[in-house]
């Protein structure tokens, strides 16, 4: 019964490095594509959320919340529990993500 645990145990955490993983490249996607839509194209961010689950990206793509902070040029991307990232619209230099959180 113990070995059945610990197996499950480790099980769980291979799976949950793997969709953190995801997570992270799905959110940063997110963040880097719903900034140039919505800076760069105009978009409203619903649009947006609904250009980057077509791209299909990964378990996590379809779970990416955008919030645009127009004063800040900034979009932040977010899988709840999982990851966040925001990419930074300059007008010299694009979106740019910002550095990636583990």
């Amino acid at each position: 019964m113990l070995l059945l645990m610990l197996a499950l145990a480790a099980l769980l955490a291979l799976a949950w490095t793997a969709l953190r993983r995801d997570a992270l490249a799905s959110a940063a996607y997110g963040a880097r594509v719903g900034c140039v839509c919505h800076f760069v194209s105009g978009q409203g961010a619903g649009q947006c959320k609904a250009d980057i689950a077509l791209a299909g990206l990964g378990q996590t793509a379809g779970l990416v919340m955008l919030s645009a902070d127009d004063a800040a040029r900034t979009m932040t991307a977010r899988v709840p529990l999982l990851a966040t990232q925001s990419a930074t619209f300059d007008p010299a230099t694009g979106c740019r993500l910002g550095p990636w959180s583990n």
